[in-house]
């Protein structure tokens, strides 16, 4: 089971927001630094999307109905339903954070990747984790503010101001540019990639700091963190679960199952760690951490879960699905059938 390298940075920057956090007047220009990064991540997906892909996309609609229902339905009700467990397993600040976990959108490249491994409509994928986080823009926040109220750092309409601000202008800025800077975009992707992780990296810096100035970690202790991985072990477990049967009780094919499988049980921590930043404010370390400690798990289980379906007989693709018309017209909307 692989341990994603980019976990180990994440705890790396931890570590050293735990040793030299950001004080005085380094504080603000980490904060500043912080605030233009999420600007710009949200830029860069903005000029991603490809608006022709999603609109083809939508052909193939009931599997993307399905899968945002599982993320921003299903997932929120769950952490609704773990509200129980305070205090008997969970501080209230982690169950905080565990709710906003709930909120946040899909993954688009880990969906993607386990999908063409273990077989998986592939283009369905990429499409489900587009429309995920094109969604998530605006319905995290709405969402937050309904359950989480005046936990997340005191939600109010200058809250709201401030996510259109950092969030959705630079990502319509990004759509409408992305006509001339598309190809740029596509052409350096490793590059802005790596800007990518860069910027999500001093996010994280920011946030730990702050509640190492101000005492936040002294709440939490190895039990509650223990009772955290079980508690996000169970989670995961129940949505891979109603995500793969699921989909077979509504009649998806093999090959759609698995791509609402992977795409409707993640969250993305590239979406999730800027959101809690603007949404938690100087609470923003607490809220991040189960989705830290969620994003790795999902990764480790999905690895051996995708080589498992990788070996499946062949034979299963032919399964009927009705979420398309018959046959010929399968290939055309793209639903990634092959054989091997």
């Amino acid at each position: 089971m692989p341990i994603d390298p980019y976990i180990l940075l994440l705890l790396g920057t931890v570590g050293i927001a735990a040793l030299f956090p950001a004080r005085g007047t380094a504080a603000d220009v980490a904060s500043g630094a912080s605030t233009a990064a999420i600007a710009f991540l949200f830029f860069l997906y903005g000029a991603r999307l490809s608006t022709r892909e999603a609109l083809d996309g939508l052909k193939h609609w009931r599997l993307h109905v399905t899968v945002l229902a599982c993320t921003f339905v299903i997932f929120p009700l769950l952490g609704l339903a773990a509200r129980g467990l305070v205090p008997v397993l969970l501080t209230h600040p982690l169950y905080q954070g565990l709710l906003f976990l709930t909120l946040v959108p899909s993954t688009i490249q880990s969906s993607i990747a386990f999908t063409s491994i273990a077989r998986g409509n592939v283009p369905a994928a990429i499409c489900a984790g587009s429309f995920s986080s094109l969604v998530g823009i605006v319905i995290t926040p709405l969402l937050a503010a309904a359950v989480l109220g005046s936990s997340a750092g005191g939600f109010s309409a200058d809250s709201l101001v401030q996510i259109v601000l950092q969030l959705m202008v630079p990502f319509l800025a990004g759509q409408l540019l992305r006509r001339w800077i598309g190809g740029f975009v596509a052409r350096h992707k490793k590059v802005l990639g790596l800007v990518d992780r860069g910027s999500i990296l001093l996010v994280v810096y920011t946030a730990f700091s702050e509640g190492m100035v101000q005492g936040i970690w002294h709440q939490v202790s190895p039990i509650r963190l223990g009772g955290l991985l079980v508690v996000e072990a169970v989670l995961l477990a129940v949505m891979l679960a109603l995500t793969w049967y699921g989909a077979k009780a509504l009649r998806f094919g093999r090959e759609d199952r698995i791509a609402i499988q992977f795409a409707g049980s993640k969250k993305s921590l590239a979406s999730g760690l800027p959101m809690a930043s603007v949404l938690f404010g100087a609470h923003a370390s607490l809220a991040v951490l189960p989705l830290m400690l969620f994003h790795q798990m999902q990764l480790m289980v999905c690895a051996v879960i995708a080589k498992r379906r990788s070996n499946d007989p062949v034979e299963e693709t032919a399964e009927v699905t009705v979420t398309a018309p018959p046959a010929p017209s399968r290939t055309a909307v793209g639903t990634g059938s092959r054989s091997r």
